[in-house]
């Protein structure tokens, strides 16, 4: 129990810091969104490139880890689209159901990977990202393409916006790098891992910063329940189906960080650009940051990972 909270604890101390910055005004709001870019442009790929690059593919557990989230992803998306005739709600309103069933933090996920199970955690956790990434972007762009306010053309704008994604092309050039076994220079790796420190405290404050608990109050139920997929139903699927392809602790329990994850704050801006319920969509993803807390803990101890 001890371990786990002591690699739980200072990155949701580092979320709740980053929600303090910015409620206390001590940062300014107008100052937030280039603290976001350029964590977003610079440090993160900084991060995931050599993360992947360093990252053994050819692992026993890469296989089932990958089946394991992505069976899990696709269940559930299936699951809330054919659950859509029963839900007495507005089309936009359904779209950050969608979102907020599938979408997941990436600056909550790496840190707690990277504290939890270390740099071997960390490269997988990365490749993992780099495969889930553009596939439930591309997933929910299709629903707000279908279903959000005022759509039409949506896609190959979004389309557009993921061949731009600075998180895939840090993906993808470790992936290279990897693949043709390219030497690992020190001075190369030093400068990188200054670039992972700068990552993984700035995403935590920006991930803290973009909270919102006033949406929550208005539709309580709701946004319980969709949390409730999202950090409890899609976690054990995942899990689960990562066990049962032969995956061993470390990817079974990746797996579970990567389910257990909170919602993504760039579901709130994808709810605005694309005709979504953003206020709806900014309750689900602050209950299931603060929810959180306690689930990844207990969910770690419940299946005894690590």
């Amino acid at each position: 129990m001890s371990a786990i909270l002591l690699g739980v604890l200072p990155v949701f101390a580092m979320i709740a810091l980053g929600w303090a910055l910015k409620a206390s005004k001590f940062i300014p709001e107008e100052h937030w969104p280039a603290i976001e870019r350029i964590t977003y442009f610079v440090f993160y790929p900084g991060f995931l490139a050599p993360a992947v690059w360093q990252a053994d593919f050819s692992a026993l557990s890469a296989g089932p880890l990958a089946i394991g989230t992505m069976s899990g992803i696709a269940i559930v998306a299936i699951g809330v689209l054919l659950a859509k005739p029963l839900l007495r709600l507005s089309d936009a309103a359904f779209t950050s159901v969608f979102q907020g069933s599938l979408r997941w933090n990436a600056f909550v996920f790496l840190p707690l990977v990277a504290v939890v199970y270390g740099p071997k955690g960390a490269g997988l956790g990365a490749m993992i990202m780099g495969a889930l990434i553009p596939a439930i972007n591309i997933v929910c762009v299709l629903v707000m393409s279908r279903w959000g306010e005022g759509q039409g053309g949506g896609i190959r704008s979004a389309l557009k916006g993921l061949a731009q994604n600075p998180v895939l092309w840090g993906c993808g050039i470790g992936a290279l790098l990897n693949l043709l076994h390219i030497p690992k220079a020190p001075v190369v790796m030093n400068t990188v891992g200054l670039l992972s420190d700068a990552a993984f405290a700035l995403g935590l404050l920006v991930a803290g910063a973009g909270l919102n608990f006033a949406y929550v109050r208005r539709r309580q139920l709701l946004i319980a329940s969709v949390s409730a997929i999202k950090i409890l139903i899609l976690p054990v699927l995942m899990w689960g189906i990562t066990r049962l392809a032969g995956g061993d602790e470390t990817a079974q329990g990746i797996a579970l960080l990567a389910g257990s994850a909170p919602g993504a704050a760039a579901s709130y801006v994808l709810a605005r650009q694309m005709g979504g319920d953003a206020p709806l969509m900014a309750g689900i993803v602050a209950l299931t940051t603060a929810a959180s807390l306690l689930t990844i803990p207990l969910l770690l101890l419940l299946f005894h990972l690590p």
